[in-house]
């Protein structure tokens, strides 16, 4: 699949894949005669992992420790393992202020909606 292709299918812009290879998330890439990427089935999978991450807010710099220690095979396990638990962690703490952001949010819709607008903010 050519790059044109996979911005399209995963909805990241040609720059955004040359990024990610370049900073290790995905790739190398190979390529044709004419130099023209062309991206495998293992290159899909890692797009889509990295962009999973990514809209979940994971920080490159984890991104790239993470795949680094996996291109470095099966001795990494648990590195890799403990860094997905820290990631987890903290997106559980931003999952928490977010749910109560919601809350918020839908107690104050609700006033609103029965005119019941409060003197405070």
């Amino acid at each position: 699949m050519q790059i044109a292709e996979v911005s399209q299918k995963y909805g990241l812009t040609k720059d955004t894949l040359r990024y990610y290879e370049k900073e290790g998330l995905i790739g190398p890439i190979k390529k044709g005669e004419n130099g023209i990427r062309n991206y495998e089935e293992n290159d899909l999978k890692r797009i889509e992992f990295v962009k999973c991450m990514r809209g979940a807010g994971v920080e490159i710099t984890f991104l790239k420790r993470y795949m680094q220690l996996y291109d470095e095979g099966d001795n990494t396990v648990e590195e890799r393992r403990n860094i997905l638990l820290e990631q987890r962690r903290i997106l559980k703490e931003k999952l928490d202020s977010m749910q109560e952001a919601y809350q918020k949010l839908n107690y104050k819709i609700d006033l609103y909606d029965k005119q019941l607008l409060e003197k405070d903010i």
